[in-house]
């Protein structure tokens, strides 16, 4: 089995990262591993993955950051990071259980038939949303994954904005990180974009998407509609790219971890 990177951006998590990293480590995936990305979380999150590195010695990490950056950062970090700690799959997920672990099995399944990623969709056939969503949210989410974005960028993807991913290793590289710049949820958003017009593939697979049991959400209309906002600059910035433009080599500018390791390296 190659080497699963789990990638986990937190802030204020403390109550869910214990839960978490636990029903992770009890999934029958052999060389699974955890790469916790705190943004210095007042709530003591980033002290609380350390605790747990010593709990799972070899098998978990941390990317401690200096302050609260926004979503998409976060993830850069810790993609390049997972790279450079030699993963071979690298998967990106929620801490607070809107993202299942139970279906992570699945998703490498999907992964190892030949997809450069994995989307765990809502909005595909057989995908659910929390039945206490309200109407508002619900057709704000359906009409800016089923109708909003698809129409806008071309893609086929009908959950663009999910955060429950999948990557290859070699996925992520020939993306070059490097250029990607969104902060906020859009980020999702920005990643598909490139993915699709790099000529990578992407499978959806449904999950059922419950709302977190605790802790708050980050996430409210005024953020989803600055993100629908955001689409149109993404559609200029990256239209033009093509399958000839993807890097080939991996990343240099690497943040270290927690605990050190021999792979880590400082921007260059």
């Amino acid at each position: 089995m190659p080497k699963l990177m789990v990638v986990i951006p937190t802030y204020n998590e403390a109550e869910n990262l214990p839960q978490m990293a636990e029903a992770l480590f009890a999934l029958p995936i052999d060389d699974l591993n955890l790469l916790v990305v705190d943004d210095n979380s007042p709530d003591g999150t980033g002290q609380i993955a350390d605790e747990l590195v010593a709990q799972h010695q070899g098998r978990m990490f941390v990317l401690h950051r200096k302050e609260k950056a926004g979503l998409g950062p976060s993830y850069i970090a810790g993609f390049k990071q997972a790279i450079a700690l030699g993963a071979d799959y690298i998967l990106q997920m929620d801490a607070d259980f809107s993202h299942q672990p139970k279906y992570i099995p699945q998703m490498l399944e999907t992964l190892e038939q030949g997809a450069d990623m994995v989307l765990g969709s809502r909005f595909v056939r057989g995908g659910s949303v929390d039945p206490s969503w309200g109407l508002y949210r619900k057709l704000l989410s359906w009409w800016a994954n089923r109708l909003y974005v698809p129409t806008l960028l071309h893609i086929p993807v009908f959950d663009a904005t999910g955060g429950f991913r999948l990557w290859r290793r070699e996925t992520l590289i020939g993306l070059d990180l490097t250029r990607v710049h969104s902060s906020g949820y859009v980020f999702q958003v920005e990643m598909a974009y490139r993915t699709v017009r790099m000529g990578y593939k992407i499978i959806e697979v449904p999950i059922h998407f419950p709302d977190r049991q605790r802790g708050e959400s980050k996430m409210d209309s005024k953020i989803a509609l600055e993100a629908a906002r955001r689409v149109w600059a993404i559609r200029r910035k990256h239209h033009n790219l093509n399958l000839l433009m993807r890097r080939q080599t991996p990343y240099t500018d690497v943040t270290p971890v927690s605990p050190q390791t021999e792979t880590e390296t400082e921007t260059d």
